[in-house]
């Protein structure tokens, strides 16, 4: 027998989040990044030594987390505008911030920052979307973070794309460049709203995405204001809209969904469209609470995003499945409601079918990519209990001690191992500087 890649020994091992099922004292092994067998200790084949063995020491294992919507440059403005309503922080502080601030190394430097938040809170796939998003694959690439990297379309000037008239063309060269060029990184488009983008512009994009095969995002039913706005002047709603135009199937992806009306979720659950929601964000934001319960009884397949730090403030998917918990609870006056394995899946495998990477990551079973976490009960707060609900309700991006992401060990007892976290954080101090000062 050959040695395997990577064997990970001892471990509690949560292999599908979803069903709850955990299993003591488990192994799993790696070659070429593909895990090729998951047993008990008791049963482990005896062979030669591992190339790479890592002892789990009781710990749980599990699939890494999927953040499905983020702005992972945004980690610069962090803290920029806060306790504003949406519309009132893109238009007079975010957008104006982005027209003088955002440039290819900003946005190379603060999604390196961004993917060190995540792969040290346990994520380990991530849908980004944003401007200048070559540099932001560039930063995933470079970090070792799977990625769904979207580049952003909006029907004014915008960083990288000066002449809105040119967006179709540059997300087309943006799709002509990072198809097929990384094992871990999908190209996609993102198209703004319907509010910043004309009717024509995303019928453009959806068509260009179609063509390319490629996924299509977009921010959608986010506000009370945007439904007002769309429907003066559409006389439809945001999703009504995209409706009417033919945007809405399979491959499009709509994120934030919190104001729907019954007749707007049969349109979703009928196209087979995704939705996102953002939990954090929508309460930072005050924008509201999105129809979970009514979105999933339809049949809609929900994955769970952090949103960009300029809005929530954070990139920890443990907290955000906590405060997702715990905030529908609440909305439908009941405990049981959307409990934590629910939380769980959307975290792992529903995100990851969302965004097209079913049979590839997701959960931990033969044939599938070895993309996982542990996560250690050091401290006090976890109380060494392995079930489910404490890492929802108690858990915290930063008790994960390991990360593999496609064999790869990316981070190991908290110390990322794919890249210079020191340079990460001096170049983007040195950009924050620029945001103090104005310029």
């Amino acid at each position: 027998m050959l040695p395997h890649d990577l064997l990970i020994t001892n471990a509690t091992l949560l292999a599908t989040p979803a069903d709850g099922h955990v299993q003591e004292a488990s192994y799993l092994a790696v070659q070429e990044g593909t895990i090729v067998e998951i047993g008990t200790m008791a049963d482990l084949p005896p062979r030669p030594a591992a190339a790479r063995a890592i002892d789990a020491a009781g710990n749980l294992l599990l699939p890494g987390l999927v953040n499905c919507h983020c702005h992972g440059a945004m980690t610069l403005f962090r803290g920029l505008a806060d306790d504003l309503p949406l519309m009132t922080w893109l238009n007079e502080h975010i957008f104006p911030s982005e027209a003088r601030l955002v440039d290819a190394e900003m946005v190379y430097w603060c999604s390196k920052l961004a993917a060190a938040e995540m792969l040290m809170g346990g994520t380990t796939t991530v849908a980004d979307a944003y401007f200048h998003e070559d540099a932001a694959a560039q930063a995933f690439c470079a970090t070792g973070l799977r990625a769904v990297a979207a580049q952003g379309i909006i029907d004014f000037p915008a960083p990288g794309v000066p002449d809105p008239t040119q967006n179709i063309a540059a997300a087309a060269e943006f799709l002509a460049t990072w198809q097929g060029k990384n094992s871990l990184l999908t190209p996609a488009l993102f198209c703004h709203s319907p509010y910043t983008c004309s009717p024509d512009t995303l019928q453009r994009a959806k068509a260009l995405a179609r063509e390319a095969g490629s996924l299509f995002f977009i921010h959608l039913a986010e506000t009370r204001e945007e439904g007002r706005q769309i429907k003066e002047q559409h006389g439809h709603t945001p999703v009504g809209l995209l409706h009417d135009l033919g945007l809405l199937d399979a491959e499009t992806i709509c994120v934030h969904c919190v104001w729907l009306d019954e007749e707007d979720i049969g349109l979703l659950r009928e196209s087979g469209a995704k939705a996102v929601t953002c939990p954090e964000s929508n309460m930072k934001l005050g924008s509201g609470i999105a129809p979970l319960a009514a979105l999933r009884g339809a049949g809609v397949r929900v994955g769970l995003g952090t949103d960009g730090c300029a809005s929530n403030n954070d990139l920890d998917l443990f907290q955000e499945m906590g405060i997702c918990a715990r905030l529908h609870k609440i909305a439908a006056h009941g405990p049981s409601h959307l409990p934590a394995t629910t939380l769980l899946g959307m975290a792992t495998g529903e995100g990851s079918g969302i965004l097209g990477l079913t049979g590839q990551t997701g959960r931990l079973a033969p044939g599938l990519r070895a993309d996982c976490i542990i996560v250690e009960s050091k401290q006090p707060h976890p109380n060494a209990v392995h079930n489910p609900e404490r890492l929802v309700y108690a858990g915290r991006g930063s008790d994960v001690s390991t990360v593999i992401i496609d064999g790869r060990v990316v981070m190991e007892e908290r110390r990322l191992l794919s890249f210079d976290l020191a340079e990460t954080l001096n170049e983007v101090r040195r950009l924050a500087r620029r945001v103090r000062a104005g310029t």
